[in-house]
């Protein structure tokens, strides 16, 4: 399955919550792996690179707690920021919920914000994962 149509849709979902309206557009690509029982933690790496020039390597935590049992791993992960002003202001921490299903070879895209700043997230890999989960979306340097 394309990422195309789940990175749109992550996208229209952005649209509809209160945006920045910076003047530079980023995206970031990352790998990311993890696993759930009631407690979900995925750790990976990416790049951050802006119009304007700006890239940066970053690290990736998501942790958060609920109804989850599962391992995944996303590999070749695309995301799109809300316009900013500095590439500084994407590094921090993301409020995140989710519903999941899936076994095997899988899609997902979700929408994650840090006060005025959303990302919106795309990507496939492999795994098999069940529940809701809560949580955070950490970046850093």
């Amino acid at each position: 399955m394309s990422r195309r149509p789940l990175l749109i849709l992550a996208l229209a979902l952005a649209a509809a919550t209160p945006a920045h309206a910076g003047e530079v557009d980023c995206k970031l690509r990352f790998d990311l792996e993890g696993w759930s029982v009631f407690y979900k933690t995925a750790s990976g790496n990416g790049t951050i690179t802006c119009d304007n020039g700006q890239s940066m390597a970053v690290k990736i935590e998501t942790k958060g707690g609920g109804l989850s049992f599962g391992k995944s791993k996303i590999e070749d992960g695309v995301g799109e920021f809300s316009g900013v002003d500095d590439i500084n202001e994407l590094l921090g921490t993301y409020a995140t919920a989710e519903a999941h299903a899936g076994a095997g070879r899988s899609s997902k895209a979700q929408v994650v914000t840090k006060g005025e700043v959303s990302l919106a997230l795309a990507g496939t890999g492999e795994g098999w994962d069940i529940g809701v989960a809560f949580g955070k979306f950490v970046i850093s340097r």
